[in-house]
């Protein structure tokens, strides 16, 4: 079993992941949006 604190650091890299992820995502539809249509 992991501690309370590995968990919430966990967590947090996660949602860190998570929300990058998704601004990436969302900057490479909107530049595919500019240069392919």
């Amino acid at each position: 079993m992991m501690d309370i604190t590995e968990q919430r650091k966990t967590y947090g890299l996660f949602m860190s992941l998570t929300k990058w992820g998704i601004i990436g995502t969302i900057g490479l539809v909107i530049l595919m949006a500019i240069f392919l249509l």
